[in-house]
């Protein structure tokens, strides 16, 4: 029987930044390119100019079109014409590497679209930049939700590959946290995570979420929503069949979750998390981008403009990225293949 293998679009991100000399780096791991057909979508120069960086000297073949892939062994290079090299510094903000960050994962949606990737994965991306370069959302996971069509709840994944977490809500002020939290969310991001846990590898994911205050709320003299929101989202999710357990006071459910007693804690705003998983292992995270129609992978760390062009970026953040997202295309490549029998 023949290997299964996802159609994965590669990224270089900003150009300013370090992306190019981790996906130069990247293709150098061993096995990499045995897991996937890898299309790297990328101004020709950018690419060129990564290898330089990173000191590598991959001879990838030209195609012009996303479905070519399945006529060579190894990676590809679909180039594109973005960004001219004079538009592009290390280290500097740009309006147009924003607006070249969008168009190529435009080009990168549209073929997961229609059908011909499977998986995206991404190098870090500028949000500033993209904002610049015309991007009108909060951030590029809603750019990505509005652009596919994302029915239901989205949100942001973080993952040092056996811890995962999810937020009720994200890039908000603190002060407005509050506002998001209801049973409905809590729920919906419960379960979530439990299914893309599932499409990513889990078979039965041990899913925990966190309490909002201190000590749980202490029974309800230090916050009343653990009693009115938290612990009622979680008994109608075990209702419905879903082994989701808490609300867990937040301070002592990374501790049991690093000791191993849970896959994934879904959380109640931005920092409640990212600062736990980030002390677990800053250089290893991923982020993935939960509640859309495809699966989009990314290294959780930025552009690193302060070593942008030096040769010192690490690649496992990226490697994670790109491993999360073969897993994710198979089991997407499964389900194109059984929509269309």
């Amino acid at each position: 029987m023949t290997e299964l293998k996802p159609v994965l679009a590669l990224t270089l991100g900003d150009a300013a930044g370090i992306g190019a000399e981790l996906i130069a780096k990247l293709l150098s791991e061993p096995g990499v390119t045995d897991q996937a057909k890898i299309v790297l979508v990328a101004d020709e120069w950018q690419w060129q100019q990564g290898q330089h960086v990173a000191g590598t000297a991959h001879q990838l073949p030209i195609i012009t079109r996303f479905t070519e892939v399945h006529e060579h062994q190894g990676p590809v290079l679909l180039p594109v014409h973005t960004l001219a090299p004079e538009q592009a510094r290390y280290a500097k903000v740009s309006g147009a590497c924003g607006a070249a960050t969008l168009e190529i994962l435009r080009q990168c949606m549209d073929a997961t679209q229609a059908g011909e990737v499977d998986a995206i994965c991404f190098a870090p991306l500028n949000k500033h930049a993209m904002k610049l370069g015309g991007l009108e959302h909060e951030d590029e996971l809603h750019f990505f939700a509005e652009y596919l069509g994302a029915e239901g709840y989205f949100c942001e994944f973080n993952t040092l590959g056996h811890l995962w977490t999810s937020r009720i809500s994200s890039h908000v002020p603190l002060k407005d946290a509050y506002k998001y939290l209801t049973v409905d969310r809590v729920k919906a991001a419960s379960k979530l995570l439990y299914q893309t846990l599932q499409q990513s590898g889990f078979e039965a994911p041990r899913v925990a979420v966190a309490a909002f205050n201190p000590h749980a709320g202490e029974g309800g003299t230090c916050g009343r929503e653990e009693i009115e929101v938290l612990m009622p989202a979680v008994a109608q999710c075990q209702a419905e069949g879903y082994p989701i357990t808490g609300p867990y006071p937040a301070d002592t459910l990374f501790i049991r979750a690093r000791d191993g007693d849970f896959d994934a804690v879904v959380t109640m705003y931005h920092d409640q998390g990212q600062i736990a998983i980030k002390l677990l292992g800053f250089s290893q995270g991923v982020t993935v981008q939960g509640g859309l129609p495809i699966p989009i992978t990314t290294p959780a760390h930025g552009t690193a403009f302060d070593i942008a062009g030096q040769g010192k970026a690490k690649v496992g953040p990226t490697r994670n990225a790109f491993d999360i997202a073969c897993r994710m295309g198979i089991a997407q490549r499964r389900r194109t293949l059984a929509a269309t029998d």
